[in-house]
């Protein structure tokens, strides 16, 4: 059960009922601001604090929330653990940017994470004595692979790698990880997977490319903002799915 007596919490200025059940989660807050300008019947701001900008409104009659996480591990985990210990989000999909590894992944291409291995000792305030495997919720992955087929949606699924450095100082840090079958890097997915295993919720992690790591292509910030509508189409096709 949620415990709304801590609610408005230090990071969302949301009242209890604010979120839906399920939150679409794009790590910049003006993202969120276009897919609920975009996609959402009746959307309305549940949130802003820090500019951190959070929407509910409805998908084809269904309610769905969207909201801005910010970038690394410790600002997806701050909103991830409050959105669902404190609102009572039961199903988060993070819909983010991600930056290819693997040779068959290319700019604007889909990646839905199967897992997501991380840098990140993030794991080791859960006292497991091993490594913790992070991994998605069935039910969403399935879920969303299967609105990709409907949608004529092409999507690659796999192994993902969140990162605590964007900038690192070894200039071959990931290639180990691409000789593994990593397909893309990013830098959120293994904390929200784990918070949402520990909470005992549903969380998905999906990606359009931005930035090819080893060919050095990019796309602009103005476009990782506002065009990648395919994705975003496909996490709400997902969302309508869960219902209500």
């Amino acid at each position: 059960m949620p415990d709304n007596k801590k609610i408005p919490t230090p990071h969302i200025s949301a009242a209890e009922g604010d979120f839906a059940k399920t939150v679409l989660l794009p790590g910049d807050p003006l993202r969120a601001k276009f897919i609920a300008e975009t996609f959402l019947d009746n959307a309305r701001l549940v949130t802003s604090v820090r500019n951190v900008l959070g929407y509910t409104g409805s998908f084809k009659g269904h309610p769905v929330s969207v909201m801005g996480t910010g970038m690394g591990m410790p600002s997806m985990g701050i909103y991830s653990y409050e959105l669902m210990h404190f609102y009572g989000c039961e199903n988060l999909i993070r819909i983010g940017s991600a930056g290819a590894l693997s040779g068959e992944v290319h700019i604007r291409d889909i990646v839905l994470a199967e897992g997501a291995s991380t840098t990140s000792a993030w794991a080791e305030q859960y006292g497991l004595g091993g490594v913790f495997a992070p991994i998605a919720s069935w039910e969403l992955l399935a879920g969303a692979a299967s609105a990709a087929g409907r949608l004529g949606t092409e999507v690659k699924v796999g192994n993902v790698l969140s990162s605590d450095a964007f900038y690192n100082d070894d200039p071959h840090a990931n290639d180990g990880w691409k000789k593994m079958g990593v397909l893309c890097v990013e830098m959120e997915t293994a904390a929200l997977y784990m918070n949402a295993a520990r909470a005992g919720k549903k969380a998905l992690g999906m990606f359009t490319i931005s930035d090819e790591i080893y060919s050095g292509k990019s796309l602009s910030s103005k476009e990782r903002e506002v065009s990648f509508t395919q994705m975003m189409e496909l996490a709400l096709a997902a969302a309508a799915e869960l219902g209500d």
